[in-house]
């Protein structure tokens, strides 16, 4: 079998010569396999494997044709990528060559890779040991010990070569100083894959042409430094370290009177010393002796300043301050003029301020005179606004009665307009009293909670709000600030009526919000906003932007209240605004810690059996004066009150006891002639008869009247009494 494998397969054939020998075994079996009989099957056996024997070979062969195949093409490939390769190589080396600055390449381990023939080439002793995979840091080493290197003084290689390592860390650029006056530029660049590339370049001609024009322009600079020192109207003289004349001026001979022999370069401290005291004395905190010891002092100088007072009369002030180079500069500077001038303003300020304190005393006497006008005149507005208010509502509330009854619309039109027009000089009335207490500075600062302030503010101006077809959002804030409560209120109706009376459509929006230790309250307003140039303007007293705006609109009143007042209780007033965006006021207020709730009551109604309830509810009524009594009779009869009228405390004390039984309400003015005032009657009714919902009606705005509401916890109705207001009170007593 051994020899019938061996002719079967010669690997010395080519396959179609090793197929064909198997065909023809192949056809030799066939025919001994169809004539023999059991004998022969095991030679059948033998060529079934013979003839899976020729399939694995025949797959074999295939398998070994394919792979021969892609050998032979990868070894073509590799050819030429290897004959690619060795172009780059020589191009590359080429443009190595090419470049005019010496080129080496040290790779990631810091072996030398390649390099032109330009490196090193004014190192010869360092270019003979270069050879590929020279470490750099044998490289750097050979450069330090080379013959051509030019070391600084007191650098040893080894102090060189730390300084090299320490730059081949980073990128850098420097320069190395070689022998005969020769420079190199050496850059190191690093690579992405962590090699280094070094560039030598010969800057020799530069740095000389730099030498050469530095040392021109220190030339050009010298002369424009004397010719500088010599156009200056000071004497300057300038030192070395070791106290020689090197520098001076003309001025310095003229003002020293110093022979032209005496200056010289080279001449000592001393010796111009001596010239400084001639004919002279300092005047200051140093002697010559110190001076002397100033000027040859090696450590650090402070500058000195004094003064020389000859005796022709000259005064001479003297600087001294020390130079980079530790020499020194001194300059003289001639003040006698200056010193005259003082002298003389001296003498003249003497009598001036004899002049100026007759005129202070003259100012201060007009002062007292214009202040105690002032006073009379504030106190006379008060007093004039006070009596004026009693008349003004008794006769709106008159025409607001006699308006609301009529039944002709031309009538009512007319009542309606006069009552506008009542409301008006009410408002101007209001603004001139304010105005007046302003004047005095009467505040009083205490903790204001907002809640309640807000609430009111907000039932006052949202009817005004909605007959102008506005919306008005006033946000809630259960804050506590320092404030005068009356100027508060008075500032925020100012600020929201302003925005609601300009604002023609949208919305006005009124928005404490917290800051840094504070509270910032805000009035927006979508309206016409306010001009730049306009925006100072508007605080001043009748000023108004629009020129056509009737009376009834107001005076322009209410903005100098609002600055005046803040001023006074040191709240900061800020104004935003852009012409056809709006306007935002806004005030800054220091929070105060939270108080129990209300300094007034609620003023509910107590009920008792005597009164109210289901049927008609009866009033009290305390006014001394008789019209406004009327008035305020008339309106609450037509909401069906019953009204006790009396003019005095004593006369409703004195009607509820006869009557037997308790009013719903008490109306009480507060000041009545000489007899009981409205707190102490309504203390009396509360102590005989119970709580009862109750106001006190004053046209006092004085701070001791709103304390004395706030300790009894009643609050105030203030004249000329608003009507709504009024309605207001005793629409929340049912």
């Amino acid at each position: 079998m051994a020899r019938i494998s061996d002719w079967l397969i010669d690997l010395e054939d080519n396959p179609e010569r090793n197929t064909e020998k198997l065909l023809t075994i192949a056809e030799v079996l066939m025919r001994q396999v169809e004539q023999a009989s059991g004998e022969r099957g095991i030679a059948y056996e033998q060529f079934q494997r013979a003839a899976q024997l020729e399939e694995r070979v025949r797959q074999r062969t295939s398998d070994l044709e394919a792979t021969l195949k892609v050998l032979n093409e990868t070894n073509a490939r590799l050819a030429e990528a290897n004959r690619a390769t060795e172009r780059a190589r020589r191009n590359l080396a080429d443009a190595i060559e090419a470049v005019e600055e010496g080129f080496a390449f040290f790779d990631s381990g810091e072996m030398l890779v390649m390099y032109n023939s330009r490196f090193c080439c004014d190192l010869q002793d360092v270019r003979a040991i270069l050879h590929p995979g020279l470490p750099f840091a044998d490289y750097v080493e050979a450069c330090s010990r080379s013959r051509f290197l030019g070391l600084p003084k007191d650098e040893t290689p080894a102090d060189w070569v730390a300084a090299r390592m320490q730059r081949h860390r980073a990128r850098s650029v420097f320069h190395v100083a070689l022998v005969g006056d020769r420079w190199l530029q050496v850059s190191e660049q690093p690579t992405s894959d962590g090699g280094t590339v070094v560039l030598q370049t010969d800057v020799t001609e530069i740095i000389r042409m730099e030498r050469t024009e530095r040392g021109r322009m220190l030339d050009d600079q010298a002369r424009l430094i004397r010719a500088t020192l010599e156009h200056i109207n000071q004497g300057i003289c300038i030192f070395d370290a070791a106290g020689r004349l090197v520098g001076w001026n003309e001025r310095l001979r003229l003002l020293l009177d110093i022979p032209v022999t005496v200056l010289r370069t080279g001449t000592g401290f001393d010796t111009l010393q001596r010239w400084i005291h001639r004919d002279g004395e300092l005047i200051g905190s140093i002697s010559p002796a110190e001076l002397s010891s100033w000027a040859i002092q090696t450590a650090p100088r402070a500058p000195l300043f004094l003064e020389i007072r000859r005796a022709s009369g000259v005064v001479l002030v003297v600087f001294a301050e020390e130079t980079p180079d530790h020499g020194f500069v001194m300059s003289f500077s001639d003040v006698t003029r200056e010193r005259l001038a003082i002298q003389a303003m001296q003498r003249a300020n003497a009598s001036l301020e004899a002049r100026v304190a007759a005129r202070t005393e003259d100012l201060r006497t007009a002062l007292a005179e214009a202040e105690r006008a002032n006073s009379t005149r504030a106190r006379f507005v008060a007093a004039a606004s006070h009596d004026l208010l009693q008349p003004l509502s008794a006769a709106k509330l008159f025409v607001a009665a006699a308006r609301d009854e009529t039944v002709d619309d031309h009538a009512g039109g007319t009542l309606d307009k006069a009552h506008k027009a009542l409301t008006s000089v009410e408002a101007i009335l209001g603004a001139l009293l304010d105005i007046s207490r302003l004047d005095e500075a009467v505040v009083e600062i205490s903790p204001v909670r907002l809640a309640p302030l807000i609430a009111q503010l907000t039932d006052e101006f949202t009817p005004m709000a909605e007959r102008k077809g506005l919306k008005l959002a006033v946000l809630p804030c259960t804050l506590t600030v320092y404030s005068d409560p009356a100027y508060l209120r008075r500032i925020l109706q100012n600020l929201i009526g302003n925005a609601i009376r300009y604002t023609r459509s949208g919305r006005v929006l009124v928005g404490p919000r917290r800051t840094a230790g504070g509270v910032r309250i805000e009035v927006h307003d979508t309206g016409p906003g306010i001009p730049a140039e306009e925006q100072r303007a508007i605080f001043r007293e009748f000023h108004r932007l629009n020129a056509t705006a009737s009376a009834s609109e107001g005076l322009g009143l209410g903005l100098a209240i609002v600055e005046r007042a803040c001023a006074l209780l040191n709240h900061r007033l800020t104004l935003h605004s852009e012409p056809g965006r709006g306007t935002c006021f806004a005030i800054e207020l220091e929070q105060a810690p939270a108080h129990p709730a209300g300094s007034y009551r609620s003023g509910d109604a107590v009920e008792d059996g005597s009164s109210g309830g289901d049927g008609d509810r009866i009033a009290l009524l305390v006014e001394n004066d008789e019209e406004l009594r009327h008035a305020i009779s008339l309106l609450l009869e037509r909401r069906g009150i019953t009204v006790l009228e009396v003019a005095s405390g004593e006369e409703a004390l004195e009607l509820v006891e006869e009557m037997g039984i308790v009013p719903d309400l008490y109306l009480v003015d507060q000041q009545l002639g000489d007899g009981l005032t409205g707190l102490e009657t309504l203390m009396a009714l509360n102590t005989r008869h119970g709580d009862r919902p109750a106001r006190i009606i004053t046209a006092d705005r004085a701070p001791s009247v709103r304390e004395a509401c706030a300790a009894a916890e009643v609050e105030i109705i203030y004249k000329p009494i608003d009507p709504e207001v009024l309605e207001a009170f005793v629409a929340r007593t049912v």
